[in-house]
């Protein structure tokens, strides 16, 4: 029979194995999380290959390029005409369900910016309280900067917002790696940039085709629907990291490698979005 001096040995090898083992499943993770950053950063070439293989030494021949490139031009002609273009005789209703499901879309999985900035704030602290605060902050914001930009009362070019929109992200990030507590200073931080990915998410409402008097409903039905996307997102991240918030370790083995990924992406995105 196990005697008590017994037990008490074996129990801090239990304890040890147990930690050894989360930490394996932890790092798992941030591979996984390595491994879909540089799917991220490839996603371009997968959805148009003419874009990576026609170009000057791509080597392709130029008649399959073209018909590469008449083929994607006649795919996005058609998920326009099918999805985005609104039926005029769409009741009040309906029309706000088209845009609701419009703003899932947009985020889920179309928003990949946005998704990281999500994840950003996510990994910025340890606690759903201020998580909740801060994705509040955000989500007033970018409902009011959608919609003075969808009124006219905002206009800046995309040229300008979509590379700030990356660095936004970038910023943050690199900010949770830098600082381990929430400062009050980051609350307003967050809140201009939320007003900044409004402007994001404006430019794509103001592209659809909004039928008369239906302004309003495509308005809120396109925010809502953002907004679930949101918290699926930061559903989905609890779910899988929400366990760790209590282990001292979490800091170390989880939210700076991530934000470290999320800091690279961004950053990549937004050089990219100045030199294209």
């Amino acid at each position: 029979m196990m005697t008590r001096q017994n037990t008490i040995m074996i129990m801090p090898l239990l304890h040890s194995w147990n930690f050894r083992l989360i930490a394996m499943i932890t790092r798992l993770r941030a591979v996984l999380l390595c491994v879909l950053a540089v799917l991220f950063m490839c996603l371009p070439g997968f959805s148009h290959p003419e874009d990576e293989l026609c170009g000057p030494d791509g080597g392709m021949d130029p008649e399959l390029c073209r018909a590469l490139t008449e083929l994607d031009q006649a795919t996005s002609a058609a998920v326009t005409t099918d999805q985005l273009l609104v039926d005029t005789g769409r009741t009040l209703i309906g029309n706000a369900s088209f845009f609701l499901k419009a703003g899932v879309d947009h985020i889920l999985p179309g928003g990949l910016d946005h998704i990281l900035f999500v994840l950003a704030l996510f990994f910025a602290v340890r606690r759903f309280g201020p998580l909740l605060l801060q994705i509040s902050l955000f989500t007033l914001a970018h409902s009011a900067s959608l919609a003075m930009a969808s009124l006219g009362w905002v206009n800046i070019p995309a040229s300008i917002v979509e590379p700030l929109i990356a660095a936004s992200i970038a910023f943050v990030a690199i900010e949770n790696i830098a600082i381990q507590k929430l400062k009050w200073w980051r609350m307003l931080i967050i809140f201009g940039f939320g007003l900044l990915h409004g402007l994001g998410f404006a430019g794509f409402f103001m592209d659809q085709s909004l039928p008369e008097g239906f302004f309003w409903s495509s308005l809120i039905g396109f925010n809502i629907g953002v907004e679930l996307g949101q918290i699926s997102v930061v559903l989905v991240a609890g779910l899988l990291f929400g366990w760790f918030f209590k282990h001292s370790w979490y800091r170390r083995i989880v939210a700076i490698p991530a934000s470290l990924i999320i800091a690279f992406i961004s950053a990549y995105w937004a050089i990219e979005r100045v030199i294209l």
